[in-house]
């Protein structure tokens, strides 16, 4: 019985790492990370011997009939290998206790190994969250709204693929549960999820990143908080600002205030000469926010946009969700 179930997690751990290596190798073009995978799934097939493979009874075996429903989809990517880590980790464990009667090397063996896969897990998601930053054009941040919930998944259904969550007055327990409850639509859907300002709040419920303005924690202090696989993003309005977070090492920055918006308010716009100078200079992602709208867009594009952010225009829209189409196939034409 024991030989079954390590030959079982032994398939399990292989089959998973296989999944994972094949997309470091081809979706993210990483030799590094598909190496680690192939290595460690090479020190699994080492424990994978005759004896063991002999133990096995797929006829009798009465899991091969069960099934979940959450494993018969996958929404995204990011889903997909999220599910796969939980597979490796999970089988890692039922070898290091069972394997304990086996060998006396296989326990510290698998033990070693699991961490090693908690470790190419954080890497590779950071990996995954910062080529989704760079492939994102629209950005929405959002405002409070009874239908919040509502109104962002039909966003995400358009192909939102980064959402902030902003709301600067609620109490810290609506704001917690708000917030999971977003960071959960997000991850369903493979979308990037960031909190406004609360680093405390972003690592209470495993957000992707954090946004941070000109008067929150320096980008240093924030990055220490969150680590170096969480996205970090910061409000700019002019070439001096911009240059700064750079420097601070930043992930993305917001350029604006492009026009005068009720969202800051007594803030004066940036205007369209940021704009373009961010476009000749910023060698990191950049999102054009403050007062962007469908009547505009072309006009921001115009002046330099690759990417936008959006609040009023997608939080007070009719139709979300063809709302979110339109402003991205017009980003994408560029």
């Amino acid at each position: 019985m024991v030989y079954r179930i390590l030959d079982a997690n032994l398939n399990r751990s292989r089959e998973g790492l296989r999944i994972i290596e094949e997309w470091c190798r081809f979706g993210l073009n990483d030799a590094s990370m598909a190496e680690t995978c192939k290595n460690l799934r090479q020190e699994v097939a080492r424990w994978h011997t005759p004896q063991i493979r002999a133990a096995r009874d797929t006829v009798g075996d009465p899991g091969t009939v069960l099934s979940h429903s959450q494993e018969e989809q996958r929404s995204s990517i990011t889903s997909l290998l999220q599910a796969n880590f939980c597979r490796i980790q999970e089988a890692f464990r039922v070898l290091e206790e069972y394997g304990k009667l086996h060998h006396e090397e296989m326990g510290k063996t698998f033990k070693q190994m699991r961490y090693q896969v908690y470790t190419l897990e954080s890497t590779l998601m950071g990996h995954q969250r910062h080529h989704l930053l760079w492939q994102s054009r629209l950005y929405l941040v959002t405002s409070p709204a009874d239908s919040l919930l509502t109104i962002v998944e039909s966003c995400l259904q358009g192909g939102l693929t980064i959402l902030q969550y902003r709301e600067k007055t609620a109490d810290d327990m609506v704001r917690w549960d708000r917030a999971k409850k977003l960071r959960e639509l997000c991850r369903s859907y493979g979308a990037l999820f960031i909190v406004n300002d609360r680093v405390d709040l972003a690592l209470a419920v495993d957000a992707d990143g954090v946004h941070l303005g000109q008067q929150d924690l320096p980008v240093a202090v924030a990055r220490e908080l969150l680590g170096p696989q969480r996205i970090l993003g910061r409000s700019t309005t002019n070439p001096q600002e911009m240059q700064a977070a750079i420097t601070e090492g930043a992930d993305y920055i917001g350029v604006g205030p492009v026009y005068e918006t009720p969202t800051k308010p007594g803030k004066a716009a940036a205007g369209f000469d940021y704009v373009s100078y961010a476009a000749r200079n910023c060698p990191i992602p950049w999102f054009a926010i403050g007062g962007v709208d469908m009547g505009n867009i072309h006009d921001v594009i115009k002046a330099g946009a690759q990417r936008v952010a959006v609040v009023r225009s997608l939080m007070e829209a009719e139709q979300p969700t063809l709302t979110t189409q339109y402003f991205i196939s017009q980003l994408l034409r560029k």
